[in-house]
């Protein structure tokens, strides 16, 4: 190795490909690599703790890096920039590494300041790389995530993913838009884990309080899991509100109902979803049997109630009616209009 020990800072917010791509060379250079990652509370744009993860699952194959978290108390990036901070910044970094740094790791914009030299003197030789290499920035980054989504590593990518809950009634159309848009964006999707319980149960008069339980908790996993590999969006057939609907229709057992209401207003409380597309029953009723004929009978009336849940949570959402080009198409243009996110 060349250097005994080495360091690499920044605040990593977000952590993106370059900065990774420095920390595989700074490694290979090093008997000890640190990466420190700076942060102050209120300032970051993302929690100390997810840049943490994010570096610690990127680099955990080098034995050879080790993580520090340093605090300083700048509360705007601007205010970061003044000497001040720089220097005690340098000063704790010392302190934490606990030994000579022979050489500090830095990209090619610092060139020409001396800023790094300064700081660290003549014990430590100062290594630029190249940014024109990785041609990211963090700052591109923050203002624009999806037009750069290729820089975004692995394990930031959930943390950004938008999602798209798609709800209604039965026969809305849910699984065909879900598995519509899934393709069109080139991503995936959830899908509604209650026609798996349903049909396990031998239709919906014979579904039990378990089978609405497992609705809730494997739907839930479900999107968790799936947000790990998704493509700039997620889209979700069906929720905790829609279960809670079902259990209020199909069992009789007050206590029953109760347990699962319970459950579905426990993850509600956590789900976070960026977009909800509520489908109308406009489009003909399939039954694929599965589904419930009294639902089929009325299915204005049933759609209204499962609004209703959604409107006393304080949940908005979008109305989707018509045909399902007109929904696709409809779906489409939300999607441009709130996060900038096109097919291609």
């Amino acid at each position: 190795m060349r250097y005994k020990t080495g360091m690499y800072g920044g605040s990593f917010d977000p952590l993106h490909i370059g900065h990774i791509h420095d920390m595989i060379r700074a490694a290979s250079v090093c008997e000890e690599l640190y990466v420190v990652l700076s942060w102050c509370e209120g300032r970051e744009s993302t929690p100390k703790e997810l840049r943490y993860r994010w570096i610690y699952s990127s680099v955990s194959h080098l034995s050879n890096v080790k993580i520090l978290l340093i605090e300083d108390k700048a509360v705007t990036k601007e205010e970061y920039d003044f000497d001040f901070y720089w220097e005690k910044g340098a000063a704790d970094i010392k302190a934490a590494v606990g030994k000579t740094i022979e050489a500090v790791f830095c990209g090619s914009d610092y060139l020409g300041t001396e800023r790094f030299e300064r700081l660290y003197g003549a014990e430590s030789d100062v290594v630029y790389f190249d940014r024109k290499e990785v041609p990211i920035s963090s700052t591109e980054l923050r203002n624009g995530i999806f037009r750069h989504w290729a820089y975004i590593p692995p394990a930031c990518r959930p943390y950004y993913v938008k999602k798209v809950l798609i709800v209604g009634s039965e026969s809305a159309g849910k699984s065909t838009l879900a598995q519509n848009l899934s393709l069109a964006y080139n991503t995936n999707f959830v899908s509604e884990v209650g026609r798996e319980t349903c049909q396990a149960a031998g239709g919906e008069e014979y579904m039990t309080k378990d089978d609405l339980i497992e609705n809730l908790v494997r739907q839930k996993a479900d999107e968790i899991r799936a947000s790990e590999h998704s493509n700039r969006l997620l889209f979700i057939d069906t929720d905790a509100v829609t279960t809670e609907f079902y259990a209020r229709f199909l069992l009789s057992d007050e206590k029953e109902i109760l347990d699962c209401c319970r459950l579905a207003d426990a993850i509600c409380q956590v789900n976070r979803f960026d977009l909800i597309l509520f489908l109308e029953p406009t489009v003909d009723f399939i039954q694929d049997g599965t589904r419930n004929e009294t639902i089929a009978a009325d299915r204005v009336k049933y759609s209204r109630q499962i609004k209703e849940l959604f409107d006393s949570r304080g949940l908005e959402y979008e109305t989707l009616d018509g045909d399902y080009l007109y929904r696709f198409d409809r779906a489409k243009q939300l999607i441009s209009e709130r996060f900038g996110i096109e097919t291609v």
